[in-house]
């Protein structure tokens, strides 16, 4: 799906191609430099953009390296499989595989550890990553409620609760195997994961999956 670019600022209109490069720079630097050695000169050198370009979009790092890693995410989409656990188990391995690439994995941990001292950091994590893929469970349940595979929740606060407990079991259950105890996702374990969901969700386990 398209990504999305941070939010403009008063002044001249945003290049959206200044925009990409920027990042795609960022990301660049992750892998070769780290978090610690990653400056803004270096990421505008490496976009070919001025200096002045960049710090008109982004007022430091911190920000900057979580739009870049943002955009990533912003890959993801959910399988249309025909079944609530084909269509899980399809968008947590895409995001498995985002993980595991080093820009994601370099770039997403240096944030959350900064972000541990950083309350504003921790808003612009939530608002450009977490919120912007609970999409992704919002759009999962409609799917699955339309095929008559989960109930419809009459009270939306209740629904905006689910989903957003969805989306921290599987995010959490994902970031931990992959980033903290370095274990694979495989295919195997993302439908272990699945059927302990679904059981939450339904409770009965989908075996056939």
């Amino acid at each position: 799906m398209p990504s999305r670019s941070p939010a403009a600022r008063p002044g001249r209109p945003r290049s959206a191609t200044a925009d990409a490069a920027i990042l795609a720079a960022t990301r660049e630097a992750l892998v070769e430099l780290g978090w610690s050695k990653l400056t803004l000169g270096d990421v505008a050198t490496r976009a070919g953009v001025a200096k002045t370009t960049l710090y008109r979009r982004w007022s430091g790092k911190n920000e900057l390296v979580v739009d870049a890693v943002a955009e990533l995410f912003d890959e993801l989409e959910l399988p249309d499989s025909g079944s609530l656990a084909a269509d899980i188990e399809g968008v947590v391995l895409q995001f498995a595989a985002i993980l595991a690439r080093p820009e994601a994995k370099s770039g997403l941990m240096a944030a959350v550890a900064e972000s541990t001292r950083d309350a504003a950091l921790r808003d612009r994590i939530r608002e450009s990553i977490v919120e912007r893929q609970k999409r992704l469970v919002v759009e999962g349940k409609t799917r699955a409620q339309s095929r008559g595979e989960l109930s419809a929740e009459p009270d939306s606060r209740e629904s905006a609760r689910t989903a957003d407990l969805i989306f921290d079991m599987i995010a959490g259950a994902v970031v931990h195997r992959s980033l903290v105890s370095a274990e694979q996702v495989d295919a195997q374990w993302v439908h272990s994961l699945t059927q302990v969901l679904l059981y939450g969700l339904t409770g009965a386990r989908d075996d056939h999956a």
